[in-house]
């Protein structure tokens, strides 16, 4: 049996805590805690993936209103032991420099490009955690063929869940978190038309 590093055992018997994320400089990058957990991405990310977050970002970035702000691969601090890394973020929260996570009060809307080692806990247990957190706006994304394909999810203030705004192929056009306009035919190589 392989030891553990030190640093990936837990500092107290209770486990993992939000804040332990910021004292663990060994740890792999994109490393999220859920409940508790730490859960490292292993498999190396897909250009797919890369290419549709990058495109994303920057054409969010052009579209995004004065008082939002665009991030990307940054945590949120969902609870005490929950600190899940979307992929990309809109937040009201103002730049700052040496910050290393967000409220789920100043998060306006979470994105997930889903991969295919992350596919369940982007389906299911973040589409929870981050309802639960009141995030008004989830977009779960799926690679159909090649395509980027959105399914776009609006908190449900009375149920506190998410309610489906819709699946969105070619292009998708939004009027909340802002006026968003999307040709997802020209987010990823080879598929512009």
């Amino acid at each position: 049996m392989t030891a553990l590093p030190d640093w990936m055992r837990p500092p107290r018997a209770e486990g993992w805590f939000a804040e332990d994320l910021d004292r663990l400089p060994e740890a792999p990058r994109h490393t999220e805690l859920i409940d508790g957990a730490l859960v490292f991405m292993v498999s190396p990310q897909r250009s797919w993936h890369g290419r549709l977050v990058t495109t994303l970002t920057t054409t969010l970035m052009a579209q995004t209103p004065e008082g939002l702000e665009v991030e990307r691969e940054m945590t949120i601090r969902l609870d005490a032991r929950t600190r899940p890394e979307p992929d990309l973020l809109l937040t009201t929260a103002s730049y700052a420099p040496d910050r290393t996570w967000y409220a789920p009060e100043d998060v306006q809307l979470v994105i997930e490009v889903v991969s295919p080692e992350s596919a369940h806990r982007d389906r299911t247990v973040k589409l929870r955690k981050y309802a639960e957190a009141g995030i008004p706006h989830y977009w779960c994304i799926e690679d159909e063929d090649g395509a980027p394909v959105v399914h776009v999810y609006e908190l449900d203030e009375p149920t506190g869940a998410y309610a489906p705004g819709g699946i969105f192929r070619h292009t998708l056009q939004r009027p909340v978190p802002f006026d968003i306009t999307l040709d997802l035919d020209k987010m990823t190589p080879g598929r512009a038309g």
